[in-house]
């Protein structure tokens, strides 16, 4: 735990998690979005 450097594997893991995190918010946003469009209409 005391290096500083990233193997490869850990690099492509952190990116995954990253794009998970993002997926998962911009459906929450898009599902939050979609359902004040159709109360609003």
């Amino acid at each position: 735990m005391a290096k500083k450097k990233k193997s490869t594997f850990q690099r492509i893991v952190n990116v995954f998690v990253w794009l998970m995190i993002l997926a998962t918010l911009g459906s929450l946003i898009f599902t939050a979005l979609s359902a004040l469009g159709l109360l609003g209409a």
